[in-house]
């Protein structure tokens, strides 16, 4: 028992223990505001998490607006019945990733889609109560009562020139268009239907699926209503951020794209096959029926593929038709090269001299793509295949975007890019 009470005073009157008693409140006070901070913090994140959400993933008021114009007689199309009526279009997860695009998967008629719906004119903060009714007047405002067919199809015709050059091929597509708008096939098209392809003409994505409508790497059109239509469901991304929650993608180091693209990638022989999908679809941009079109955001974020390995464009949106991007540059002032990029990457020279872009673009979509498959093939890429396709990828990069080189090269150096793919992978059960 006298062993014990030693025991206790020599604990309660040690300096040890003053020290520790008096350290005791200032842990306290720092627990207490890592607490706080951590509460704070996590507050903040799911604040601006759902402030961001409320921004982009607006779907509901796309329908509402286009519901709306429908029922008045205003639009028209091929889904309008399902979507108002019936209601067997089930939005699912948002996909947006600005405001005035919305994108989300869905599903219809026992199919995997994606809904795309622009309102930018509804989100108007000064518009207030008056947003649908200002959406009626200037998105679905041609053509006008009394227009004839005639004039219509020759009204399209001149915007595709505007858009997409003057082609021989034009007049073919504009006929495609006339009958996309007589959806229920009653050989004539009203004025709801005139009203509702054209305003999905100014949608630049939906241009570019019409010219590309016949190419195996675009995502196929299923329907429409006004300006609201759906494609082929959501592709798988080749990003490997896609896996993060969309507030922490931008966090992602750029030194971890190669680690998380190998471990949650496809496996190499599967991202050769969607590689060979993507120098296709570079191939089918290039001079096709509709002209040329510029790839003016290369990022893995728009490779996407199928549940085949199959690669598909996952977003058209910053594609660009030839003629829209030329006319972009022509006359533009500028003091740096900087000051003639179109989209992300499409960039022209400027000429220091006459402080005007030049009409030729710095990197032609090749040595664009090739930038990207670097990093893509080569990690984890087979030995005795790494340097030739390493060789092969940085001659490709040097591709110039004067005409008469890419002329000269493109089609050579992705014929030897795909031969030597496919002979890697060729005859294997990746293919």
């Amino acid at each position: 028992m006298r062993r014990l009470r030693r025991l206790a005073h020599l604990v309660l009157f040690c300096p040890f223990s003053k020290g520790l008693q008096g350290r005791l409140p200032g842990l306290r006070v720092k627990y207490v505001f890592l607490v706080w901070l951590g509460v704070f913090a996590g507050s903040w994140l799911a604040y601006v998490h759902y402030s961001s959400y409320a921004e982009l993933c607006r779907g509901h008021i796309c329908q509402v607006v286009i519901c709306d114009q429908y029922r008045k007689g205003i639009i028209s199309g091929s889904i309008c019945q399902d979507l108002c009526h019936l209601h067997q279009v089930e939005w699912r997860t948002c996909l947006s990733s600005v405001p005035g695009q919305q994108v989300y998967s869905g599903l219809w008629q026992g199919k995997e889609v994606t809904i795309k719906c622009g309102i930018e004119e509804s989100l108007d903060s000064k518009a207030g109560a008056d947003a649908a009714p200002r959406r009626e007047l200037v998105l679905f405002d041609k053509p006008t009562r009394g227009t004839s067919i005639k004039e219509f199809q020759e009204m399209t015709l001149s915007f595709l020139k505007a858009n997409l050059g003057d082609l021989p091929s034009l007049p073919a597509l504009a006929a495609q268009v006339l009958l996309m708008a007589d959806f229920n096939k009653d050989h004539r098209v009203s004025l709801a239907e005139a009203k509702s392809v054209w305003a999905l003409l100014q949608r630049n994505e939906f241009l570019l699926l019409l010219s590309l409508q016949e190419k195996e790497h675009a995502s196929r059109l299923l329907g429409y209503c006004g300006d609201l239509y759906l494609t082929e469901g959501v592709p798988h991304s080749s990003w490997p951020g896609a896996v993060l929650p969309p507030l922490l993608r931008p966090l992602l180091p750029p030194a971890l794209h190669g680690a998380l693209q190998q471990w949650l990638g496809p496996a190499w022989p599967r991202r050769a096959k969607i590689a060979v999908g993507l120098l296709e679809f570079v191939e089918e941009l290039f001079h096709g029926a509709y002209g040329t079109f510029y790839m003016c955001e290369t990022t893995l974020a728009n490779v996407g593929y199928t549940a085949t390995y199959d690669f598909r464009m996952a977003d058209l949106q910053q594609v660009a038709p030839e003629a829209t991007v030329r006319r972009f540059l022509r006359g533009r002032h500028c003091e740096h090269s900087s000051d003639c990029t179109y989209g992300r990457d499409c960039r022209a020279p400027c000429d220091t001299l006459l402080r005007q872009c030049k009409g030729d673009l710095v990197q032609p979509n090749l040595a664009k793509v090739c930038e990207l498959l670097q990093d893509y093939l080569l990690p984890g890429a087979p030995a005795g295949l790494r340097a030739a396709l390493g060789k092969q990828l940085r001659t490709c990069t040097t591709l110039s975007g004067l005409a008469s080189q890419v002329e000269a090269h493109h089609s050579l150096v992705l014929s030897h890019l795909k031969t030597l793919l496919w002979k890697e992978i060729s005859n294997t059960k990746y293919t």
